[in-house]
């Protein structure tokens, strides 16, 4: 059980990823929902552009696990392949076509890469604090190049990304800082890779800017860590008939009226796309349905 902050005592370190920050940003329901509220609700089916990231991301890092001489296309084909997860398609004819595309992808991506040019970390997980948070994260790829770190994150959606996305993500920030706090380097280049157009965006940050993400995740982390204690406040003395009823299943627990005012559903065009929408009433009347492969880029 998390335990509450004593009257007098320092208040603990928020302890968050840039995923958990950016859910709160995007919906504090949705945050509700997938970090607080256990059992978590229940999620709707699962996305077939999800299932292709995901397939991608990891036969890239499989290949940059196998030794040198295995780092050939075929092996990186044959990575997409076997680790193909084929959920979320409308049928087994357009995940195996898929399927092929992503290995397309990740065959054509690999054939630019210096299989000997090893990274100094593939899904490397990093992490630093501040006074009021510990933050952490797992970069894709971290590369070493004439000295200083630059953080590469892998994309695969059907939006090519432009270089707004790389200065203003507050995760790219986040792991450059991180890396650099971790292995000891200079870390202030952020680049995004788009397996489907071989786009390739970077972004050079200064000590300046870094620190400006760093503080706007400090800002974020506040406002979620008073509301985390207050739903905890409230969750530790509820009856616990009160918090999940009975028979109910993997459904979000009744809270009181100023409890779920404190995570208020934030909607729009994305609500389309939350796993949760079956909970959510605001959101399913801000957007509609959308069929699991209704993500992907056109055929």
């Amino acid at each position: 059980m998390d335990q509450l902050p004593l009257e007098g005592m320092p208040r603990r370190l928020y302890s968050c990823t840039p995923s958990r920050l950016n859910t709160w940003l995007d919906c504090p329901r949705r945050y509700r929902f997938t970090y607080l509220d256990r059992p978590s609700p229940q999620k709707g089916p699962p996305w077939a552009h999800n299932s292709v990231g995901i397939s991608v991301h990891n036969a890239l890092a499989g290949w940059w696990r196998e030794p040198y001489e295995r780092r050939t296309t075929t092996v990186a084909g044959t990575l997409l392949a076997g680790g193909w997860i084929g959920e979320g398609f409308r049928d087994a004819e357009q995940s195996a076509a898929w399927r092929d595309r992503a290995r397309e992808m990740v065959v054509g991506y690999v054939a630019g890469l210096d299989p000997s040019d090893e990274p100094v970390g593939v899904e490397r997980t990093v992490a630093t604090r501040t006074s009021a948070i510990a933050l952490s994260g797992r970069v894709d790829r971290l590369d070493l190049r004439g000295g200083e770190l630059v953080v590469v994150d892998y994309k695969t959606g059907r939006r090519p990304p432009g270089p707004e996305d790389a200065r203003s993500s507050l995760a790219l920030a986040v792991y450059a800082v991180a890396s650099s706090r971790v292995m000891r380097r200079p870390c202030r280049r952020v680049e995004l890779h788009h397996l489907p157009t071989g786009a390739l965006v970077e972004w050079e940050h200064t000590d300046e800017s870094l620190a400006r993400h760093l503080g706007r995740a400090g800002e974020i982390a506040a406002e979620a860590s008073e509301a985390d204690d207050r739903y905890r406040t409230w969750s530790a003395a509820a009856p616990r008939g009160t918090r999940t009823p009975p028979g109910a299943g993997r459904t979000p627990p009744e809270v009181p009226p100023e409890i779920d005012a404190l995570f208020p559903p934030r909607t729009g065009p994305l609500c389309s796309w939350c796993d949760f929408r079956r909970h959510c009433p605001e959101g399913r009347a801000a957007a509609g349905d959308r069929l699991p492969w209704e993500g992907l880029a056109d055929d």
